[in-house]
């Protein structure tokens, strides 16, 4: 718990990182939503583009955001620096300073995550997820298949300058298959399997269905899963504390 809020504190310390995880999603919501008319105009079953595909793409971002960008950074700067090593001499053990980055950074997701949902509220009227244990599930899955992806890249990363290229190398692409661009609904047949297969593609339309009222499809949970129990498991072999 000290090692937690020692942490805690190191990170709100870095507020302009913190603040770019945090408000980029929330004004990217905001700001397109009211910029852009078809967000907010129905379609043919009566839903708006920021009642629950814009909300869970900006979930994915900000996510993506800490996944690939904060903790390799942030692991790779305490690699560099010794930390890990150093904790490794102590009752405290390395595995202990692993754990709590994971916490951390899962607590700035679900605070981003809850600020979206009271925005998207507040500012367009939009519902909070209509099947929210299955939110919550697929929420929790999606995000430790991420953090998992995190460590890897923490792994392979030589030093703290070289991890955040590495992270936008692998983030960019899996915005890209999840649709924050081009929604996958009108991807080729070959890039929307490509996207099925990602992680991140069924990650976003669980997401979105889920928000939406409807059941997530068994295939993204298995997806999901599956990118969890294969990027766990390079984590677990990969990871260098020095």
């Amino acid at each position: 718990m000290k090692l937690l809020v020692t942490e805690t504190r190191l990170h709100l310390r870095e507020w302009p990182l913190l603040f770019f995880t945090i408000g980029l999603p929330l004004g990217l919501l905001i700001v397109l939503g009211l910029s852009i008319p078809f967000f907010t105009e129905a379609g043919a079953g009566g839903e708006r583009y920021v009642d629950a595909q814009w909300p869970s793409m900006m979930v994915l971002l900000a996510l993506l955001t800490l996944a690939c960008s904060v903790l390799p950074a942030t692991l790779s700067t305490y690699r560099e620096q010794g930390v890990l090593r150093r904790m490794s001499t102590t009752p405290v053990g390395p595995a202990r300073m692993l754990g709590v980055q994971l916490l951390i950074n899962l607590g700035i997701g679900v605070v981003t995550t809850a600020l979206l949902i009271v925005a998207g509220a507040a500012v367009f009227g939009s519902a909070p997820p209509r099947q929210l244990a299955w939110f919550v599930l697929v929420f929790l899955l999606g995000t430790a298949a991420l953090l998992a992806m995190g460590l890897v890249i923490a792994s392979l990363a030589p030093n703290a300058k070289v991890a955040p290229g590495i992270g936008s190398a692998v983030m960019f692409p899996l915005m890209f298959l999840a649709g924050m661009w081009v929604p996958r609904d009108v991807m080729p047949d070959v890039l929307r399997t490509i996207s099925d297969y990602s992680v991140a593609g069924p990650f976003a339309a669980a997401l979105r269905d889920t928000w939406a009222g409807h059941p997530p499809q068994v295939l993204h949970l298995v997806v999901v899963t599956a990118g969890l129990v294969v990027f766990g498991g390079l984590a677990v072999r990969l990871f260098r504390w020095e």
